[in-house]
């Protein structure tokens, strides 16, 4: 079986089709106009060409980060899987920590406002004796002279 190779002539909008009266504008999708062997020129259903082939893709060698990266995941992955278990087998002691933490930080709020206290109380309770008065005199004769002088209690 062999195929007629017949020639497809194209027309432009303008020009009337030969013969039917038709613009092509009029004409039907996948009509075009043919020209038979024996010189006839008329209108034909003609195959539609395949679209062309989608290329084949290449395959694309892999980039040295994404091997270093997949190769790093699961050591990334199982140090924090040990990081999860010593914080699981740390957590009595760090709750004891924060305990022990909590507590000096009461002891030290207690001192800064007890210390205070305890010393206004014992400055309170020392002057219901009675004060003391020191009186002193003190003599000199000279720039480079002896000093001499006398305390006197009250």
């Amino acid at each position: 079986m062999h195929e007629t190779a017949y020639e497809i002539t194209t027309l432009t909008p303008q020009q009337p089709i030969p013969n039917h009266g038709l613009l092509p504008t009029e004409i039907p999708p996948g009509v075009q106009m043919v020209t038979l062997p024996g010189g006839i020129r008329t209108l034909a259903y003609t195959p539609q060409q395949a679209p062309p082939a989608p290329p084949v893709p290449v395959a694309q060698p892999i980039p040295t980060w994404a091997k270093t990266t997949a190769l790093l995941t699961p050591t990334i992955g199982g140090g924090i899987a040990a990081a999860g278990i010593g914080l699981s087998y740390a957590a009595p002691g760090l709750i004891a920590m924060t305990d022990a933490l909590w507590a000096a930080i009461v002891l030290i709020a207690a001192a800064a406002i007890g210390i205070p206290m305890l010393l206004r109380i014992g400055r309170t309770t020392g002057t219901g004796r009675g004060t003391t008065t020191i009186t002193q005199n003190i003599t000199a004769t000279g720039m480079f002279g002896k000093a001499n002088g006398t305390i006197n209690h009250h």
